[in-house]
């Protein structure tokens, strides 16, 4: 798997200079170096250029077509197990380790966001968690996906009635817990790295929505495309404990009262990873800058 050391090495030639060096060398956004590395070595592959605009069409077909199923009989279909396993699959045996490394990042990070929030917002009582911080691909198995977003929603509702029933607001902490947030590498297992793992996460994410959107309840895939805007609102969290909301111009994923069709899911849900990449690395700048200032 490509980390930062690759990008790192390249020499710039002035006559032909890489997209993907300049992107990687560009710091003004905060960003991990080896989860940028992925990122962009990942977005290089021959796959995202050629593949990718093609089943971009047909997925997004599938998702329409599958719309006015769900419409008919919305419940019909209810197997988030089955879907999980057809998941770990198409993770483990075809998409790229940056795909997976990338992945699994994310649900890690998700998890270590939400508990920094819950830890620097004082005195509401104890806020239900359910921590996601798989290790290997086979955690997917054990309906990791679905998961993530019902924690998602848990933890918004649960917090905000906590802070109503004490008369409270999330505010600046003069010296926010960064306990939660982890600053060096994660524990994660060596990825499979065979012929057959050569499609791209922005690819795969395009096929596997529709593969989501069929194995799961309307509700339950209108709930989960509808957490895609919901980034702004835990930046929001962060940024105001940390006293810093102009540093949330690279979450993209804006206007969380206006929900957006479902074919254009997958898109969002790739922004929805970087948006969790840049807050987080928000998150382990501000710890870093702490612990050296103490």
């Amino acid at each position: 798997m490509k980390d930062s050391a690759y990008f790192e090495q390249l020499e710039n030639n002035p006559r032909n200079p890489s997209h993907w060096h300049a992107l990687f060398l560009d710091s003004s956004i905060p960003f991990n170096p080896d989860a940028k590395a992925a990122f962009l070595y990942d977005s290089s592959r021959r796959t995202k250029q050629f593949l990718y605009p093609f089943v971009k069409v047909f997925a997004r077909l599938g998702i329409i077509l599958l719309q006015v199923f769900k419409a008919i009989a919305p419940n019909v279909i209810n197997a988030p197990q089955r879907l999980h396993r057809w998941l770990y699959r198409g993770m483990k045996y075809c998409i790229t380790p940056e795909a997976n490394f990338l992945i699994l990042r994310h649900f890690y990070l998700g998890s270590e966001v939400l508990r920094f929030i819950k830890d620097n917002v004082k005195d509401i009582g104890d806020i239900p968690m359910h921590p996601l911080k798989p290790v290997s691909v086979n955690a997917v198995k054990d309906d990791l996906f679905l998961q993530h977003d019902l924690n998602l929603y848990n933890f918004i509702i649960n917090l905000n009635n906590a802070l109503k029933a004490q008369g409270k607001t999330i505010t600046k902490v003069a010296d926010p817990d960064f306990s939660a947030i982890t600053a060096g590498p994660l524990p994660f297992e060596p990825f499979r790295n065979k012929w057959s793992n050569c499609i791209d996460l922005a690819t795969a994410i395009e096929i596997f929505t529709p593969v989501y959107q069929f194995f799961l309840t309307d509700s339950d895939f209108w709930r989960a495309s509808n957490s895609l805007q919901l980034d702004e609102v835990i930046g929001l969290y962060a940024a105001t404990i940390m006293n810093c909301p102009e540093r949330l111009v690279a979450l993209n994923n804006k206007h969380p009262m206006i929900p957006l069709p479902t074919y254009g899911a997958a898109f969002r849900l790739t922004l929805h990873g970087l948006s969790t990449e840049v807050l987080h690395a928000l998150l382990v700048e501000q710890k870093l800058k702490q612990a050296a200032a103490n």
